[in-house]
């Protein structure tokens, strides 16, 4: 009888694919099957099409007597979700000519309800990216997901709340025909997140708030240990107000990987995530996984800090996981229904109580804790007891966090400017890069050389004291590492129960 097709799209682990909708009408009894590697959202979606057509005033595909194939291509790709209802609708309708409009050039998202009104969808964002790089110019999106998809200059986006209103905008032979109003970019909006602490609120712990400035101006990871009830957590949270907003690139990729994961609480995330899992949480969520791999915590804290309180409660396998990212900064995640390397560049900040020497406690954080996951952390800092006369000051204390935020864009910038790469810090330098930047004077290499001896430190975690120093010089505005900064950067070592 008749063909149409029409264009949609999908997100696959975190990568967009763009998606063929064809769809074909041949005589016969009633029949109604999509092809395609559909998964079982799409597989319903035949019966909320169904109704959402029947709903906005045209004839239900179920009341034919027509054989109706949907063709989901590329056909080597599982499709799963709701995104393709509003393309199967309209390719289907532009199939029995009740509606005609010229397909090309033009995308089509969102979920239909079964009255024709249309839901928001998932990871909207790098579906919209996706279709700007392939060419397409009109992109229909529900209401919902309009502030979102405006982040993306060079493409016009259509939003609406139903299926008819879309319909009434592509058939200019409609007597109702009425263009929808095309949705203004998107202004960015960075912001510091409120936070209930701040690091003047917390007495005492100067050393480790200069060890979270350090962290946070080179991106380097810590450990704060200490006896309950001394700050950790306080300063761990603090810790995230100091760290500068996200670039656009930055905002654009952490936004797309919340948004595919379905948490986006806002239309953009403009400053470094903040994730905090509980130490009950399984390793599929923290590392991501399930049938068909998802993006776990791990992923979720990228371009931000994974706050890991009680450190060595988390599962053995779970700390172990931590390897790759720590070192390679992604993690791949191999199931059954396929493989996906997730992004993990994150500051890991992970806070604990010191397990007794010698005793149970030590032999059990020993089985959690790995030498090699102890060399992937480049601060080791003990957070101790405060002086209760220090606590019942009633001195308000002036706000330290703008402070030290000022501090650590000024460091990141002096790296940026060295690497000649915008937002590379120095945890991130490679062996060559060391040999590069980073030229160490004869008698500042041996004291080195004489404290790596001494502490018996892998080739790793050389090398890690060397980048710990060059960020602790860049604080200073030292243009060369000195003695000082190597000494600094040694006692960020683990020593006293390790």
């Amino acid at each position: 009888m008749s063909f149409a097709k029409v264009y949609s799209a999908q997100t696959s682990f975190l990568e967009a694919h763009i998606i063929d909708i064809e769809v074909d009408l041949s005589r016969g009894l009633h029949s109604f099957s999509i092809v395609g590697l559909p998964g079982k959202a799409v597989e319903e979606s035949r019966d909320r099409v169904s109704a959402a057509i029947k709903n906005s005033g045209f004839k239900s595909p179920k009341n034919k007597n027509q054989k109706v194939i949907i063709s989901l291509a590329p056909a080597d790709i599982k499709k799963e979700g709701p995104a393709f209802d509003l393309g199967i609708a309209l390719a289907y309708l532009l199939a029995t000519k009740d509606i005609s409009f010229n397909p090309i050039g033009l995308l089509f998202l969102g979920e239909l309800s079964l009255d024709g009104e249309l839901r928001p969808i998932r990871g909207i964002l790098p579906l919209i990216k996706k279709a700007k790089q392939i060419g397409f110019k009109d992109i229909f999106v529900p209401r919902e997901n309009a502030r979102e998809a405006g982040l993306i200059d060079g493409v016009n986006i259509y939003s609406a709340s139903t299926l008819f209103e879309i319909i009434k905008h592509l058939d200019s032979e409609r007597e109702d025909h009425e263009k929808l109003t095309k949705q203004p970019k998107t202004e960015i909006k960075y912001h510091i997140p409120e936070s209930a602490t701040d690091f003047g609120d917390i007495r005492s712990q100067e050393s480790a708030k200069r060890g979270l400035l350090i962290a946070a101006s080179g991106r380097h990871n810590i450990v704060l240990y200490g006896p309950p009830g001394t700050g950790k957590t306080m300063l761990a949270r603090a810790f995230s107000n100091i760290l500068p907003s996200l670039s656009f690139e930055e905002c654009l990729e952490v936004t797309s990987i919340h948004s595919i994961a379905g948490v986006l609480s806002d239309s953009l995330i403009t400053h470094p995530p903040f994730r905090s899992p509980h130490h009950t949480a399984s390793y599929v969520s923290l590392v991501g996984g399930g049938a068909t791999p998802k993006p776990g915590e791990i992923t979720l804290a990228h371009r931000g800090v994974l706050f890991l309180d009680e450190f060595p409660e988390f599962e053995r396998r779970a700390i172990e996981a931590l390897r790759q990212p720590l070192e390679e900064r992604n993690i791949n995640v191999v199931r059954s229904k396929g493989s996906a390397l997730f992004p993990a560049n994150f500051i890991l900040i992970a806070a604990m109580n010191p397990p007794e020497r010698d005793g149970i406690e030590q032999s059990r954080f020993e089985k959690k804790i790995s030498g090699p996951i102890i060399d992937r952390v480049d601060m080791w800092i003990e957070v101790g007891n405060i002086d209760h006369k220090v606590l019942g000051d009633e001195v308000e204390y002036p706000s330290e966090s703008e402070t030290l935020r000022k501090q650590v864009i000024k460091a990141r910038k002096k790296q940026s400017h060295r690497f000649g790469e915008k937002n590379k810090t120095n945890s991130e330098m490679s062996v060559r890069d060391l040999t590069k930047y980073i030229i160490l004077p004869q008698e500042v290499r041996d004291v080195l050389n004489d404290a790596a001896s001494k502490l018996n430190l892998s080739p790793r975690a050389y090398h890690r004291v060397i980048k710990l120093a060059r960020t602790i010089a860049d604080i200073e505005n030292n243009e060369e590492v000195e003695q000082g900064h190597i000494l600094e950067a040694l006692q960020y070592r683990p020593r006293s129960f390790v």
